[in-house]
């Protein structure tokens, strides 16, 4: 890894009391939605995201959603932490993601794509996996923001834009340019904030899956296939679609029931 980068995840601030909260919260077998609206309330900025999250077409909930307690129910814990933390973390980060060619609401628009696709992919197939998968798939591109900051720092983004444009291949174009991909930029950084082994491993190996170990393997393969279909530069293309079916299928996954799912997701995200 750079040291550039290894110096901007050194010196990340610490994630915000709210976020802890949340995590304590949701690690607290007997709490409840009620205790976790109670401490998102305290926090004006995630009460924006998360009622922002739960009014766009994405979620399909389909009536104005207007107060808190109402939003954590919809969502659920796991989803409501996980929007929490993206949007606190996206924050902390001051994101600019001009390298790649994107706004900042392009990015986080991403972010809840990849993981409302996993999520919806698969319940139909492991439940309790797919809540694990849905926080990673979720936070699986921050690193993303480091790389930016760096390629800009180097003042070398508009090649990196150029190249970031017409890619199949995001993680070949980060390493050639910062010897490293967001995968494994973001594992480290989510190391840095003390979160799980699981969680970062499954996100360090989803740029390689081969290389993961038996037991995080599916996970990382899971989540390479969704940020496939969902690439930054290519979100929902046919190109990126058809890519991530036909990895799907070679991993051993009922790719139709996959496409199902693309199909849906995509006639909830056409205007009216």
């Amino acid at each position: 890894m750079k040291n550039s980068i290894i110096e901007s995840i050194k010196s990340l601030p610490p994630l915000s009391k709210t976020i802890l909260d949340i995590n304590r919260v949701y690690a607290d077998e007997s709490a409840s939605i009620a205790d976790l609206a109670k401490v998102i309330e305290l926090d004006p900025m995630i009460v924006a995201n998360l009622l922002k999250a739960a009014n766009s077409p994405l979620y399909g909930f389909g009536k104005q959603i207007r107060n808190v307690s109402q939003t954590v129910s919809l969502f659920g814990m796991n989803m409501t932490r996980s929007i929490a933390i993206g949007n606190s973390v996206r924050k902390l980060l001051n994101v600019d993601m001009k390298p790649y060619g994107v706004t900042s609401d392009d990015f986080a628009d991403v972010s809840s794509k990849q993981a409302k696709l996993i999520l919806s992919w698969y319940k139909t197939i492991d439940k309790e996996k797919a809540d694990k998968l849905y926080l990673a798939a979720f936070l699986q591109e921050t690193g993303k923001i480091l790389i930016s900051s760096d390629i800009i720092q180097e003042n070398e983004d508009v090649s990196f834009r150029s190249e970031i444009e017409t890619t199949n291949n995001i993680a070949q174009v980060e390493k050639s340019y910062v010897d490293i991909t967001t995968s494994e930029v973001t594992a480290a950084v989510f190391e840095h904030w003390g979160f799980d082994e699981e969680f970062i491993e499954m996100i360090k190996y989803s740029d390689n899956p081969s290389a993961a170990p038996d037991e995080i393997k599916e996970y990382a393969i899971a989540l390479n296939i969704v940020k496939t279909i969902v690439p930054i530069n290519k979100p929902f293309g046919d190109g990126s679609i058809n890519f991530g079916l036909r990895k799907a299928r070679d991993a051993g996954y009922d790719y139709e029931v996959l496409e199902d799912m693309l199909d849906d997701i995509l006639d909830v995200m056409q205007p009216e």
